[in-house]
This record gives structure tokens, sequence and C-alpha cells, in this order.
């Protein structure tokens, strides 16, 4: 299985990309840290120059990272360079003097302002990929957003437009739009989205995969014993964190993990590439989005492009295994 894919220019990107939620710092939603902790910006930008320099060639970040402070760290990496496909997100309406995001807002006004600040924000004049953050945005609300994100793409302002949502029935109503040519789904080992992963093969679209380390729990660093901190989007209580508890990781996801720990990390891989190849071996389409905050993550996680997808057989007995353990 191929390690690159082709996306809507007709250009091939390494499937590992690199996902930029983390570099935007301290944010909060519903009064909760959503962000991964304090950053440095030197050294994110230090970071984001070896993934270029590694082969990365998709970045992925949104407007709601940092409330703008990602787009702006990756507008300073990389700002109107050619060689590099940047994708951002709109759709979460933030304060930016509290940083703080404040709701949502899927109307092409509030788009077409979105839109703007980002080109700013990363120095661009064109976003490669312009998906909506918002989920589960109704049918009514993307008969309105749709022909708007058209009309900008016929411009030039964007190359294509995008979804992160994991309701495949939604997506299927919105093919038919020239310009709509990526999904962004969450999915890791843990969590299978067969019903997207199948559209996209179906369609051959690029598919983004946010969180394919399970939001940092499958690079196995974590032990019964680890403690989140609140300031950290893990440990902040969130109801949407499945993996860690009042900021522990769960007892059900470390058991699983040592279930098949042995075939994730088959071939010299670490955990984390091994979790990695496994998204890869899922689809030919599918692009992992890793997050990061240091060299030392970029280095592992874009070596998961040497060790390229799990074998089948690995794949399988991975199945096995964990349907056993949730037995």
């Amino acid at each position: 299985m191929s390690v690159t894919v082709r996306l809507w220019d007709g250009q091939q990107v390494p499937r590992v990309g690199i996902g930029c939620w983390a570099i935007g710092g301290p944010f909060k939603m519903d009064g909760r840290q959503d962000g991964w902790g304090e950053i440095d910006d030197a050294q994110s930008l230090k970071a984001l120059a070896l993934a270029h320099e590694l082969g990365a060639r998709l970045f992925d970040t949104a407007d709601a990272y940092g409330t703008g402070h990602s787009e702006e760290v990756l507008g300073e990496a990389f700002g109107n360079r050619a060689d590099v496909v940047i994708a951002t997100k709109f759709g979460f309406t933030h304060d930016r003097a509290r940083r703080e995001l404040t709701g949502t807002n899927v109307t092409p006004a509030y788009m077409e302002e979105a839109l703007s600040a980002s080109l700013k924000r990363l120095r661009r004049d064109r976003i490669d990929l312009y998906q909506l953050h918002v989920g589960d945005a109704s049918a009514e609300a993307m008969d309105r957003l749709a022909p708007a994100l058209e009309r900008r793409a016929e411009a030039g302002d964007i190359a294509a437009w995008g979804w992160s949502t994991d309701d495949a029935a939604a997506v299927s109503r919105v093919l038919h739009y020239p310009h709509f040519k990526a999904v962004q789904q969450g999915l890791d080992v843990f969590r299978d989205g067969p019903e997207m992963v199948a559209l996209c093969d179906r369609y051959r679209l690029p598919n983004l995969i946010r969180s394919p380390l399970a939001m940092g729990f499958l690079t196995g660093k974590f032990t019964a014993q680890s403690q989140v901190s609140t300031d950290d989007v893990r440990g902040a209580g969130h109801s949407w964190v499945r993996d860690f508890k009042d900021g522990r990781p769960s007892a059900e996801s470390l058991r699983k993990l040592d279930a098949i720990r042995d075939l994730l990390t088959s071939g010299g891989r670490s955990v984390a590439q091994g979790a990695l190849g496994w998204v890869l071996a899922r689809s030919p389409q599918t692009v992992p989005i890793p997050g990061f905050k240091t060299e030392a993550q970029v280095r592992d996680n874009l070596g998961a492009l040497d060790k390229g997808p799990l074998p089948m057989a690995a794949m399988a007995e991975i199945d096995a295994l964990l349907a056993r353990e949730l037995a």
C-alpha cells in the first residue's frame, strides 16, 4: 500500500501529516482548558522545520486552536510557500482577548469573516483545504454554506473545501459540490469508523485522520500512575475525552493497549508508529495527522512513513485481541 495520497490538485503527498492543535497554546472551551499546556513558539517553529525536512507536506490547523495562535505560528513557519499544503478549519467563534471559544457559527457571512482572518494569520494568498470544524451542522445550514464555499473556491481564495465530521450520511449529501474534496474523521486503533472509510475509498477522497494516537494515549507513555494536569485538555474534565478520566489513563484503555502492544511494535516500530501504521493500513485514503509539541515527537511520528502500514495479518490479530478485551 502506497505511503502517498493523491490530492485534489493531482499532487502526491506523504500519508502522514502534521496536526497543529497543540502549538496553539492554552485556550478554553466550555470553561475548561482545551489546549495542551504551555508552548514555546521557538520550539514549535523548529519542530515544523524538522517536519518539512523529513518530508511532511500537509499541515492541519484551525482558527480555534489557541484562538488563532496556531495559524500564526504556521504562517511564520511557511507563509506563502508553495511546497506545503495548508489545511485549516472554521466554525467555532472565539474571543481572542480571553483565549476562549464562545460558540459556533456556520453561516456564509461568518465563513467569509473567518476565511479573511485565517488568510491573514497564515500569511497566504490561498488556503489549500478549508474545512468546516462543526461536525453536526444541519443539512439546512450546509445548503446555505456550501454554495458560499464554492464561490470562494471559484474566486481562488481556497483550492478545496472539506468537513471535519464523523457523519458519513451528512458528507454524502455534499459530495456533488465540485470543490468538496476531503474529509476529516476521528479514527484510531481503538475506534473504527467504517462508514466514512468506505465512503472515502469509494470516492477517492483524502481522509485526514484526527487524533490517530487517541490524544497521545497510543504513544504508550502512560501508566496507571500517570496524572495529566488540568492545564491540559486531557485532564480538564471534558466529557468527550475518552481514554483519560479525571486526568488519569483509563484502566480499560491501558488493558487494551497492553493486549496489542507487541503487534504495534512489530518490525522495530515505536508504539506510536504502530498506531499510525494501523491507520495507514486501514485504507489507502487515510492521512493521519498526529499532533506534536517537540521535535522528538515529529521525528517519531514521521518515522511511521519508513515503517509503512501494518501487515494485514497484524491488523486481523489486533481486531481479534481487541474484540476479546471488549468481551
